[in-house]
């Protein structure tokens, strides 16, 4: 067994942009984004965050259930840590530790094996930024196109295509109403499968320390699902710069 863990027809155009209401920018959108989140006051004194919760990982050969550790540094440091319960295939526990510094990236499996993280999934992580890549993508020199409207679920979406210097272009589809991400879609190079799609939805959003955070996320390829709940969400804690460097 292998774990591998790494989006109205033109008749309706009319009655859809009056749903969303008036022509915006994308600046206007993401004006409107930053201040659902709790405004560029409170997002700026935000230094890092720690999310822990637990984790469902549905493929071909059924679920798998473990915890999940996210930790979040500014300006771009990241590290997701879960573990999982494999005893029913005879494995026994699965570590899984993918470790972003800043620049380089590196995974620690102990099913699969260590790896170093490379080609656009690297790139898509040095794309992002903590508290959120739309609070600093213009000094990151990322272009944004607002696209139109789509519908995620039963909500009207924006949709905003974040296209880098580097990397694959990602798209984010902020709630009409709430302005909250709904979705975010990029594709990345995965070992043995090649160029996927990776899909990741949030829901559940609570404000913490005047903040909005999403509790529930789920992340679709390819190969599995993986779906999150957060049972706790803290922020400014004091991480090691070690937390985030290759073991």
């Amino acid at each position: 067994m292998r774990f591998i863990i790494r989006s109205v027809s033109s008749l309706l155009c009319g009655l859809w942009l009056a749903a969303v209401g008036p022509a915006q920018t994308a600046d206007e959108v993401i004006e409107k984004h930053i201040s659902a989140l709790g405004g560029r006051k409170a997002l700026s004194r935000l230094s890092s965050r720690v999310m822990t919760g637990t984790v469902t990982v549905t493929g071909p050969s059924g679920d798998v259930t473990g915890s999940i550790e996210i930790y979040s540094k500014a300006p771009n440091k990241t590290r997701t840590l879960m573990k999982l319960d494999l005893k029913d295939f005879g494995i026994g526990e699965m570590v899984f530790d993918q470790r972003f510094d800043g620049t380089s990236g590196y995974i620690i499996d102990s099913i699969n094996g260590n790896r170093e993280i490379t080609g656009n999934q690297l790139d898509h992580m040095r794309n992002a930024a903590f508290p959120s890549t739309l609070l600093r993508y213009r000094e990151m020199a990322i272009s944004v196109e607002l696209a139109g409207h789509e519908k995620v679920g039963d909500r009207d979406a924006y949709i905003l295509i974040l296209r880098p210097k580097t990397g694959s272009e990602s798209k984010h589809y902020l709630d009409a109403t709430t302005c909250m991400v709904l979705k975010m879609a990029f594709k990345i190079d995965v070992p043995q499968m090649g160029e996927v799609e990776q899909v990741s939805e949030f829901s559940d959003y609570r404000t913490v320390d005047g903040v909005k955070v999403p509790y529930a996320m789920k992340m679709v390829n390819p190969a599995q699902t993986l779906t999150v709940r957060f049972t706790r969400v803290e922020h400014n804690k004091t991480l090691d710069d070690a937390t985030f460097a290759r073991k």
